[in-house]
C-alpha cells in the first residue's frame, strides 16, 4: 500500500514494491532509475530507464503526462531525494517506490541480470 506525505502544495507517494510491480507490469507508469550507470548496467528492472542521481535534472522528465513518473533506487533513499528534488522543481505530485531494487528483488520480482560470462543481459529471477 503506498504512502502520501505532502510537502509544501506537492504530494510525495511512496509505492510499496508490490504496487510499483503491477503498475510496472500494467504499462502504467514509467520507471526512472536513478542509480549510477555501473549499478544499472549490473541489473535492473526491464524497461526501466536511467536517469542517474549525478546528472538527475527533474526538468528533463515528464509531469502530467499519460503514464506518471516513478523513481527507483537500490533501497529508497536516492530515490525519496531525487523525488524531493522534483518537488523542489515544481512537479506536483512526485512517487518512488519504498525499498526501491532491493525489495523488487526480495519480493521475487524479474528483473535483468548480466551474465559474468558474456556481460548479456539475461531475465532473472
Amino acid at each position: 500500500m503506498s504512502t502520501r506525505e505532502t510537502i509544501g502544495t506537492a504530494v510525495l507517494e511512496t509505492l510499496d514494491v508490490e504496487e510499483a510491480h503491477a503498475l510496472h507490469l500494467a504499462n502504467d507508469i514509467v520507471l526512472i532509475d536513478v542509480r549510477t550507470p555501473a549499478e544499472y548496467g549490473f541489473e535492473h528492472v526491464a524497461g526501466a530507464l536511467l536517469a542517474p542521481v549525478s546528472d538527475f535534472d527533474p526538468a528533463r522528465l515528464p509531469e502530467g503526462g499519460a503514464r506518471p513518473v516513478v523513481l527507483i533506487c537500490g533501497s529508497g533513499m536516492r530515490s525519496r531525494r531525487m523525488a524531493e528534488r522534483c518537488i523542489e522543481a515544481g512537479f506536483s505530485h512526485v512517487r518512488h517506490v519504498g525499498g526501491g531494487f532491493s525489495a523488487w528483488k526480495a519480493a521475487g520480482y524479474g528483473y535483468l541480470g548480466t551474465d559474468t560470462a558474456t556481460g548479456a543481459h539475461v531475465p532473472r529471477p
